[in-house]
């Protein structure tokens, strides 16, 4: 059995103290999920009283017993240490309280009809957090985008110099993966995330329609009415698994939109690409051995968490393709881990997704000596063409300016400076086709950023400050 009190004497989940927020913490505890079920009992004795199966004396004395005032753990532990039954174990000391109605409580009902009623509530309560949490994400993003749009930084593939992007351009990408889980959030809230019902034992409601000789599905109407969710027109002894699954794939897709960012900031961070950093705090110790040391830890710890989490869908689909028939209890003691977690973990990953882009250090004179170094290779393909136009043989000007750039990049290897334009100049077959003038033309860096400042200020405008404004509204 569980002590009612916890120290650091004993193991205690990281996410019981270190990761995730209070609110969502307070949201997944033991005494927030109980004062739920009690919710549920007094919403299904309000639906049965309308029936005529409880007096008003009986009804009022169960509300009054109903808030989470009179929870009381130590009197539930006590006798769950008996009956080995937690919901039971609750439902008794519910009724030991209310003693005028709580001979009438739980009547009809399966442990499923209530607990996985409030697993549903407190999932729509969590995901309004993580929902409001991406908005937030998503408007720092807003700004970074709205100030880099047009900012020219080294595009990289395969972590190779490639061709230049720009800085708004590449925030517009990690800005369009969360306003696509934020659609698929949305989608699956209101469309999805339902609870079970009041179905009874196998899902048919035969207690229910025995009590009230017919009439169960208007009870299940009230009831879920009253709860403020919606239920599944078929279940099983528990609502469809296949909810836990489809929960945690989105967490799972929140997850990879971090990780891609936090991984990208880990790259950028380090000295030989050394564009971007994470905030620093100034008595913050990057290492115990080497104190120089600015280690991406948020970044770090955002990415480690992420990995967590897209591990979990595995578990659910476990969970939802083996349970047989109408329910089997082999899913009951990871999904006290799988989902709270789940949640937690994606609740820290996003603060400190926020804390970095929030604080983040830009250097503009690193990504201006990158692109000196790397972003004029950009301009030979122009170059062939160009020359090609003018009646060069185009495969013969493919084998001189890939000599040439094998010896500028020979340059650069040994730590000189990228001397690509000043060999293109000297040499005489280009000069034929090019001017001088017309090279430094040809290797202008925003020549060869394209459209993306248009399309970095186009989602801005057109999808991102529009969903923060209606999202903001909800």
């Amino acid at each position: 059995m569980p002590e009612e009190s916890f120290n650091h004497e004993t193991f205690l989940s990281p996410f019981s103290w270190r990761y995730g927020s209070k609110e969502m913490r307070q949201l997944f505890s033991e005494k927030n999920y109980r004062a739920i079920w009690r919710k549920i009992w007094l919403a299904l004795a309000e639906a049965q009283q309308q029936y005529g199966l409880l007096t008003t004396e009986e009804l009022q004395n169960i509300k009054k017993y109903s808030s989470e005032s009179y929870i009381d753990l130590k009197r539930a532990h006590e006798i769950e240490k008996e009956i080995g039954h937690d919901l039971m174990a609750e439902l008794k000391t519910f009724a030991e309280q209310a003693k005028v109605g709580g001979g009438k409580l739980h009547l009809g009902a399966t442990s499923a009809d209530i607990e996985d009623n409030a697993d549903i509530i407190r999932i729509k309560s969590t995901l309004a957090i993580i929902r409001a949490n991406i908005i937030k994400v998503l408007a720092e993003l807003a700004k970074k985008i709205k100030q880099n749009s047009s900012v020219p930084c080294m595009g990289w593939t395969h972590l190779q110099p490639a061709e230049p992007t720009t800085l708004g351009y590449r925030f517009a990408a990690y800005a369009q993966d969360l306003l696509l889980d934020l659609k698929t959030l949305d989608f699956m809230n209101e469309n999805i995330v339902k609870g079970k019902g009041m179905k009874g034992a196998v899902g048919t409601a035969a207690s229910y329609t025995a009590l009230l000789k017919g009439k169960a599905e208007n009870l299940e109407d009230i009831v879920m009415k009253k709860l403020g969710i919606e239920a599944h027109p078929i279940s099983g002894q528990t609502y469809p698994r296949k909810i836990d699954l489809a929960i945690l794939s989105l967490l799972a897709s929140i997850a990879q939109s971090v990780h891609k960012f936090c991984l990208d900031v880990r790259i950028l961070q380090s000295p030989p690409f050394g564009e971007l950093s994470e905030p620093f705090g100034t008595k913050q110790v990057g290492s115990s051995a080497m104190p120089f040391k600015r280690n991406p830890v948020s970044a770090e710890r955002a990415c480690s968490l992420a990995r967590y989490v897209s591990t979990l869908p595995n578990v659910a689909f476990s969970n939802a393709s083996s349970s047989i028939f109408e329910r089997t209890l082999d899913d009951s003691a990871n999904r006290r881990i799988i989902i709270p977690e789940a949640f937690l973990a994606i609740d820290e990953c996003l603060k400190q997704y926020r804390r970095i882009v929030q604080g983040m250090e830009i250097s503009y004179a690193k990504i201006k000596a990158n692109l000196q170094n790397y972003a004029s290779f950009a301009s030979i393909e122009p170059m062939m063409m160009e020359i090609a136009k003018k009646g060069a043989d185009r495969q013969k000007m493919h084998e001189k300016f890939r000599s040439i750039s094998a010896e500028a990049w020979k340059a650069i290897q040994t730590g000189k400076k990228n001397t690509l334009a000043e060999i293109i100049k000297k040499d005489k077959e280009v000069s034929k086709y090019l001017t001088a003038k017309r090279i430094d033309e040809l290797m202008s860096v925003q020549k060869h950023v394209g459209n993306a400042p248009k399309r970095a200020m186009d989602l801005l405008k057109n999808q991102i400050e529009p969903t923060l404004k209606s999202l903001k509204r909800k």
